[in-house]
């Protein structure tokens, strides 16, 4: 009995050693809601986890949320879409190693019944002061993510948005306008992956796209290890490795929703 007692503990002991070898490392990334929303990122992340045994834990916000919570050393990572802010997040020594992911476009949507008539058009500008002039609802982001950014610079370029009730500033995700958009009748900015995602289920047409002013990239960038020591910036660089290399962009050219492409991969330009 004493012996078996003896064996028993030992063996508990070994176990107990053992756990933080086979521990599974947590990745901290903080995104866009389009990437949530869309559901490239269910569809990305099991393959890079099961390939690293790590495990991704995703905070989905808006661009200027994401690039906060990194700027705040509370997540490892960021995949965001909104070029200018990216740049001066690196400038500033908040980010390192910044990589080209991916790209895709922002389209403008509404009401079949096209209350503003710019259905067709390929003109971002020209089609939103005709939103401003025909005193329709417009929904507006309105949380700093990078739709709202480039919205918020069309408005600039127009030099008026809608006034009164027919702007809508509503402070959610992309998935949430969408269907406020869709009850309100009214048209709003997203990114075409997110649409693809909410179509059906919102009945909004494409209004407007095709202009080279839509253009949307995406970047990735790990969260400056000198500034937060208990950063996993090996974690993060695992994650920009894979996510920028000939598998993860497969991956990502891969992913389609209804048998259309959502995002098309970047990473080899910008080498």
């Amino acid at each position: 009995m004493l012996n078996l007692k003896k064996n028993l503990a030992l063996l508990s002991l070994l176990l107990a050693s053992a756990v933080p070898a086979f521990a599974q490392q947590v990745i901290k990334l903080s995104t866009t809601t389009s990437t949530d929303n869309s559901g490239l990122l269910q569809y990305l992340l099991p393959a890079f986890e099961a390939k690293t045994h790590t495990k991704v834990n995703v905070i989905s916000v808006g661009t200027g949320k994401a690039l906060e919570l990194a700027k705040n050393g509370d997540v490892d990572v960021t995949l965001v879409h909104a070029r200018p802010s990216e740049d001066k997040f690196v400038a500033a020594g908040h980010g390192v190693d910044r990589r080209d992911v991916m790209y895709n476009d922002f389209i403008i949507v509404g009401p079949a019944s096209d209350p503003a008539g710019i259905k067709g058009s390929r003109d971002v500008i020209a089609a939103m002061k005709k939103i401003a002039d025909s005193k329709v609802k417009f929904i507006s982001r309105g949380d700093n993510s990078g739709t709202d950014q480039m919205e918020k610079r069309y408005w600039k370029q127009v030099g008026e948005k809608p006034q009164g009730t027919a702007y809508v500033s509503a402070g959610l995700g992309m998935g949430e306008v969408l269907n406020m958009a869709a009850e309100l009748q009214a048209y709003t900015l997203t990114d075409r992956a997110t649409y693809g995602a909410y179509r059906a289920k919102t009945g909004l047409m494409i209004a407007v796209e095709g202009d080279p002013k839509m253009f949307n990239p995406y970047g990735i960038i790990a969260v400056n290890p000198a500034k937060y020591k208990d950063i996993n910036y090996k974690g993060a660089m695992q994650l920009i490795e894979w996510i920028t290399s000939e598998e993860g962009q497969k991956k990502i050219a891969g992913f389609k929703v209804d048998g259309q492409q959502l995002f098309f991969p970047s990473a080899k330009a910008i080498r």
